[in-house]
């Protein structure tokens, strides 16, 4: 097996083009296959570091709109549906309440409009937030209702373009009301997780002075683990649909959202790939074009063969041989431009490089198998080749 496969390096030697032409086609099949799938991993990797890892375990449950009709009630997310959510569902290791408004800070001449965020104890460490300067809120002052502010690092330069916005006093204006805050925080920028927020205040006092007793506009719910985000979607789904009796209420969770667009980056890179493997079939077929007319010119050297006393398995694992030889350089080659490749595409694009080593796999043994199967016909025509008439011609 060994001194055929030389022999094959040394019949592509003395037909360079056509052997060029011939592993063309399955170096392009190859190559293809693995950009494409390098391009899906790194998409799927780019989405994964945006969301971050912090909030993997948490579910959202947001009151949407609903169509009144006799039979249905509306979701309050007031206090007593947290003691029953609690109460009710299990795997629930924390709930929060939020609310969001729009507002607008100013310090002297300067003004932002801002979407703030009422937020309860613990609610920013949850996601991960990190401070630059300052502290978090307490649980008094989100249960006394303390005029403290937290503001991004964004705001703060903006609203305190010379720095020391720490200890500063600003006014938050909501529905032409204007309150005085200190701000006792500033957080890092967040560049990953749902929380986007830019100030933040306590929930303690958007009940007692924005807006008296009010309900949640969002409930976020903590997870025991990870691993049970996505069942309790579906969970709460059922919880608050038999509570009202329609399918209003949104529940979701960063990581069914992430795995949800990995699903479909996978299944498009799949597509994708299987139409690139088409190529390598496309090869086969040349392959094989050009072993049955390699047969043809070598003829006599088959005759030979026969006369000295090789059998018609010989002959055949030879040309198998040589048809799987070009398949596995070919397969090696396009792996190797494959990477090169995306590895340039995905520097020009800015993502980071991801490769699947799964993909280098499936694709060598596939073209391997292609270089085999495409190469049954000639090796059965050259084992078949009467040695009289091959060395008579």
């Amino acid at each position: 097996m060994l001194e055929d496969f030389l022999n094959s390096i040394q019949n592509f030697k003395r037909n360079k083009t056509r052997t060029f032409l011939s592993l063309l086609g399955v170096i392009i099949g190859v190559a293809a296959v693995i950009i494409i799938t390098s391009m899906g991993e790194s998409s799927t990797k780019q989405v994964q570091d945006t969301f971050g890892t912090n909030g993997l375990d948490i579910v959202e449950i947001r009151s949407g709109f609903m169509r009144r009709n006799r039979d249905s009630i509306t979701l309050v997310l007031d206090e007593s549906f947290r003691e029953n959510l609690f109460d009710g569902v299990k795997d629930i290791k924390k709930i929060w309440y939020k609310n969001s408004l729009s507002a607008t800070l100013s310090v002297g001449e300067v003004s932002a409009s801002v979407s703030c965020t009422a937020i309860e104890y613990g609610y920013l460490e949850m996601y991960g937030f990190q401070l630059e300067e300052g502290k978090f809120f307490s649980v008094s002052d989100v249960e006394e209702g303390m005029q403290k502010i937290i503001l991004s690092h964004d705001m703060a330069e903006q609203l305190f373009p010379d720095g020391n916005a720490l200890g500063q006093k600003i006014m938050l204006v909501v529905d032409k009301v204007t309150f005085g805050f200190k701000i006792v925080g500033i957080t890092k920028d967040q560049t990953t997780g749902m929380e986007t927020g830019t100030a933040f205040i306590p929930r303690g006092f958007y009940s007692k002075k924005i807006k008296p007793n009010p309900s949640a506009d969002s409930v976020l719910v903590q997870v025991t683990s990870q691993e049970k985000s996505s069942p309790m979607v579906q969970t709460l789904t059922s919880y608050c649909k038999n509570l009202t009796g329609t399918d209003s209420v949104r529940v979701n969770s960063m990581k069914t959202m992430i795995e949800q667009v990995s699903k479909i980056t996978e299944t498009m890179s799949l597509l994708l790939a299987a139409v690139a493997a088409i190529s390598l079939l496309v090869g086969g077929i040349g392959i094989m074009n050009i072993m049955i007319v390699t047969v043809t010119e070598r003829r006599q050297e088959i005759g030979i063969r026969k006369a000295l006393g090789a059998n018609q398995k010989d002959i055949m694992q030879q040309f198998l041989i040589e048809s799987a030889s070009i398949t596995v350089i070919g397969g090696i080659l396009g792996i190797i431009f494959g990477i090169l490749i995306s590895l340039v595409l995905e520097y020009i694009k800015g993502m980071s490089f991801a490769l699947s080593f799964q993909a280098c796999i499936v694709s060598f043994v596939f073209s391997l198998f292609v270089g085999i199967f495409f190469g049954i016909n000639p090796a059965l025509r050259a084992a078949k080749l009467d040695p009289v008439v091959a060395l008579s011609l």
